[in-house]
Formats: structure tokens, C-alpha cells, sequence
């Protein structure tokens, strides 16, 4: 039987990435929780321009006593225990997924409206380094030959067994993570920024263009939360997937930069 293959241990995670990666994983957290915070001072979402007849409601988290219930495009479900009633407390977003915990939009758009600096400044800065340095072009935008549908098919494929990349195809992002990455750099982040200077009736002022684009201010606050939603289940199949891929190795490559290339199995043996 031939000797398992040595371990390679490559660099692979670069400075500004595990920093911009750490620094939006605790931005993106606060944003949601005090984003909830704001939701529900008025837990109603609509398309249109004033939140008014006749604009369509399509979403609303309420309670009536202690039955909770979302209304989402006029079907009505019961969720008590989790939205709208839950712990005793009437509430659309209970206080455990909120900051702060308990209700006050002032201190919430504070979180909000902070942190969303934190966000915009440094992702700035993270593009313009991935620009400079082509991490962009030779690390996150996928190749044509990856976009084949036949090697589309078989990542997923794949990665629906939970077989993940091995030896050398491990050294980069597989293409799966590409299209990831690049819906949240180019789809998620921007129109969260965008959606949410819309809702600024300063910035409506200055950039009148914005509502127009957008459809107005309430169809914006609809498009924020479900762009905002998208990017809550980005985070949860991430972290599933790091956790299916093996932790150790992912979260040392992110802290670190330093990342154990898997090494396939061999033949017959099982391991």
C-alpha cells in the first residue's frame, strides 16, 4: 500500500482579506440586528413610493393577543414562538435577534447608521486594493471554462455529496465560491448601500435620481430587506459549509492566512 501523501500547507488567505472578512462578519451582524430594530417600528413593507393606499403590502409581522403571525403576499402564517409574539413579548423581530434588546428606533438607527460606515469604508478600500493588486480578476471572478455548464453541474453535484475540492484544486476558490463572493460584491453590498441612501430623505434631496431608479422609498425599504434577508442566508450556507469542509482548516485559514491543501483519498483504502 503506498504511504499517504504529505500534508502541503500553503499561504493562502492574504492580510487585507482576512481583515475585511473579520471586519464585515462583526459589521454585518450589528447591521442586521439593529436593522431588525428599525423593522419594527413599523413592521410593514410595501411596493410604492409612500406606504399608503394604494401601495401593494406584500409583508407584515404582527400579533393579535398572543398569536403571533407574518402575512406575506396575503397569506397569513402563524409564527409565535418566533415573530410577533415570542417570550411573552409582542414583538415583529424578538429582542434576542435585536440591538438593542429592548425597543428604541433612536438607539437603533444609531447602531444602524454607524456601522454602516464601518461597512462603506473599508470595503472602499478593499476594492480598490483588489483592483490594484488583480486579486479580483485572478482570485474572485470565475473563468469562462468554470461558467461551462457541464463544470457547473459537476461543482454542484459535488458539493451537494459534501465532496469538496482536494490537492492542487483546493489552492483556489472553487467556482461555486466565485459566484458567491461576486453576488455579494457586485449585487448584495451595493444595492443594500444604494437602497438604504435612498431612504434618507437628505440624500433623496441631494441625489433625486435615487428614487427614481428604485421606484421610490418604500419599494427601496422592500428591496434593503430582502437584499438584507439574501445576505442573512449567504452567511448561514457559509458557515455551514465551513463547518461541512472542515472548521479547523477554514477558520485557520481566514485568521491565520494558512490553509492545509486536503489530500484525496486513496484508492481502495477509504482514506
Amino acid at each position: 500500500m503506498p504511504p499517504p501523501p504529505a500534508e502541503t500547507l500553503i499561504y493562502r488567505t492574504k492580510l487585507p482579506v482576512r481583515l475585511w472578512h473579520w471586519t464585515n462578519a462583526i459589521t454585518i451582524f450589528i447591521m442586521l440586528m439593529s436593522g431588525m430594530m428599525i423593522f419594527n417600528a413599523h413592521p410593514h413593507l410595501y411596493w410604492g413610493k409612500f406606504g399608503a393606499n394604494p401601495d401593494y403590502q406584500w409583508l407584515w409581522i404582527g400579533h393579535n393577543g398572543t398569536h403571533g403571525f407574518t402575512r406575506l403576499f396575503g397569506v397569513e402564517f402563524n409564527t409565535t414562538g418566533f415573530l410577533g409574539y415570542a417570550g411573552g413579548v409582542a414583538m415583529p423581530f424578538p429582542p434576542i435577534l435585536t440591538i438593542p434588546t429592548t425597543y428604541s428606533l433612536a438607539d437603533a438607527r444609531l447602531w444602524h447608521f454607524f456601522f454602516a460606515w464601518v461597512l462603506v469604508v473599508p470595503g472602499l478600500l478593499f476594492g480598490l486594493w483588489a483592483l490594484v493588486t488583480k486579486h479580483l480578476w485572478r482570485d474572485i471572478l470565475p473563468k469562462a471554462k468554470e461558467l461551462a455548464p457541464g463544470h457547473l453541474l459537476h461543482d454542484i453535484k459535488e458539493h451537494a455529496l459534501l465532496r469538496f475540492p482536494t490537492g492542487e484544486a483546493a489552492r483556489h476558490y472553487n467556482v461555486l465560491q466565485k459566484i458567491a463572493y461576486c453576488v455579494v460584491l457586485f449585487v448584495l453590498l451595493p444595492g443594500i448601500v444604494l437602497t438604504g441612501l435612498t431612504m434618507s430623505p437628505y440624500m433623496d434631496a441631494a441625489w433625486p435620481w435615487l428614487l427614481t431608479i428604485t421606484g421610490g422609498r418604500q419599494t427601496a425599504r422592500s428591496i434593503h430587506f430582502i437584499l438584507a434577508t439574501g445576505f442573512a442566508g449567504f452567511i448561514f450556507i457559509h458557515l455551514a459549509a465551513v463547518v461541512a469542509a472542515g472548521p479547523f482548516n477554514e477558520i485557520r485559514s481566514i485568521i491565520t492566512g494558512w490553509y492545509r491543501l486536503p489530500q484525496p483519498k486513496l484508492k481502495g483504502t477509504g482514506k
